[in-house]
């Protein structure tokens, strides 16, 4: 159990007004525990109070015996749900955003003294603040990243398919002793104009753009990179949105700093991108946080509440997409320090003209 983070969500529960809050996420419960299962479709909960205790609600098959948690085990024969329903106390309870319907819908019914309320936010403000340890791990999975996306470009040539290089690429992963992080993105021509295009039997051809979104999970550290690259020289057009995206991208890095709100930083690259008149083109946030999971708080958007602060990561990943033509995105990781911004990955972002 990491009871510093349990007093960090205890102090922020405090600050919401929450005496009490169920944690169903299993990362949010690996975040505050170092118990790392997943539950499937039973019941896996972390009852925490304002005051700073902390306990678990498990089925035995999932306990993780000598975790230093408190823990009530209940049996596939027993009420789980009930069994936790008389450990709360009369009130609001705070639940997970995320938490499964029936749990939430039978804890309203089992306990109608309770108020239900959305209760994530104490825990996912802690998670965004990474410590010493998270980011030494994003940044090994980073540096493995760099050297997994160097090696599917060196596996690009004409007739390719986007499926084959996919596989190339969690080849290289393996042979890190890495997994993905989540699929890769291999985006070729037109189908880099869609911003999760699924990597399909589309094959690689001469003027092609090919958008090349990778993660992969490294000792529990998670990386997440976007390259976009072209076979042969690019065209007039290519280089021109090529060179948007790059200014977009260095222009949101350079905004990353303590203090500056999220949504400037958002800004910061869409100014660029508006400037240049494909201002529609570009169409979702400039970021994501990320640590226990690929997509997590803090987003970089437009209508974000949040400021940026030491410790923080996210991406900074602007596109132009153009239907029937090609896209180009450009992502990179980066992480506030105390006085301005660290870019984590260190993969080249100039224009690349692969030979053909």
């Amino acid at each position: 159990m990491n009871a510093d983070r349990i007093a960090r969500v205890a102090r922020n529960m405090e600050g919401a007004g929450l005496a009490q809050i169920v944690v169903a996420s299993p990362p949010s419960i690996e975040y505050l525990t170092g118990i790392r299962i997943d539950p499937g479709e039973r019941l896996f909960a972390l009852l925490l109070d304002s005051g700073g205790g902390a306990t678990l609600y498990a089925n035995r098959l999932l306990c993780a015996g000598g975790s230093g948690v408190p823990t009530v085990e209940f049996d596939d024969a027993d009420d789980g749900l009930a069994i936790l329903a008389k450990g709360l106390k009369r009130g609001a309870v705070g639940i997970d955003k995320d938490w499964r319907s029936r749990f939430a819908l039978g804890l309203m019914e089992a306990r109608p003294d309770l108020r239900v309320v959305l209760g994530s936010a104490p825990v996912d403000r802690a998670r965004m603040i990474k410590d010493a340890a998270e980011l030494g791990a994003m940044r090994a999975a980073v540096r493995a990243n760099d050297l997994a996306m160097g090696g599917l470009i060196a596996s690009l040539r004409i007739g390719v398919a986007e499926i084959e290089a996919a596989e190339a690429y969690l080849a290289s992963a393996r042979a890190m002793g890495a997994a993905a992080a989540f699929p890769p993105l291999v985006c070729f021509g037109e189908g880099g104009a869609s911003p999760h295009h699924a990597p399909g039997r589309a094959v690689l051809r001469a003027g092609d753009a090919a958008v090349l979104d990778v993660g992969l999970s490294l000792s529990r550290g998670l990386s997440d990179l976007t390259r976009t690259v072209f076979m042969g020289a690019p065209s007039a057009r290519q280089r021109e949105v090529y060179e948007i995206v790059i200014e977009a991208n260095a222009a949101a890095r350079a905004a990353v700093a303590p203090g500056v709100p999220l949504s400037e930083i958002d800004l910061a690259a869409r100014r660029v991108i508006a400037r240049a008149g494909y201002g529609d083109r570009f169409t979702h946030r400039t970021g994501h946080g990320i640590g226990m999971e690929v997509h997590e708080p803090p987003d970089v958007r437009s209508n974000s509440g949040e400021i940026a602060e030491p410790g923080m990561t996210f991406s900074i990943e602007p596109g132009i997409y153009l239907p029937g033509e090609f896209g180009v995105r450009i992502e990179d990781l980066v992480a506030v320090t105390a006085d301005g911004c660290e870019t984590l990955s260190a993969f080249p972002r100039e224009l690349a003209a692969l030979e053909p």
